[in-house]
């Protein structure tokens, strides 16, 4: 099984709106992670994306790249969504979509504030939709486990 299959699963079943959503990890690697999550479950009264949806799809994003990192990097952290915002900037028409990444000096500079102060921080920009249709920029903090 794949690492993102296997890490779709645990998100499903731990989390169960992600679930309710159909949330689904479409790529991942160390680098960047790209998700979906079907319109008809996640639909607004006016036949677009409802925005609950899209922030919690877009946190989910996020937060599968950071778990896929810690993991990868065989880091033991607990893992939280700091802060988050969102702007939407047009409605998402069809399946909901979110990507982001992490390059090298971002995920050193993260696995490095775990590893020395028991703290990482990870600030993410996770796109919504091609044009993106919407923003989230959200920090992630990993707290080491003892």
């Amino acid at each position: 099984m794949s690492a993102a299959t296997t890490l779709q699963q645990k998100i499903r079943s731990a989390i169960p709106l992600s679930d309710a959503m159909q949330f689904t990890i479409d790529s991942l690697d160390l680098d960047a992670i790209e998700v979906s999550a079907p319109l008809p479950p996640n639909v607004n009264i006016h036949g677009t994306g409802f925005a609950g949806s899209i922030y919690s799809v877009a946190v989910l994003t996020g937060w599968a790249l950071c778990t896929h990192i810690l993991e990868q990097t065989g880091v033991a952290a607990d893992l939280v969504v700091a802060q988050a915002e969102i702007r939407y900037r047009a409605p998402v028409s069809g399946d909901l979509r979110c990507s982001t990444r992490a390059d090298a000096v971002e995920r050193a500079a993260f696995l490095e504030g775990i590893r020395d102060d028991g703290k990482g921080v990870l600030l993410l920009n996770i796109d919504v939709g091609d044009r993106p249709e919407a923003v989230l920029q959200a920090t992630y903090c990993a707290i080491a486990r003892s």
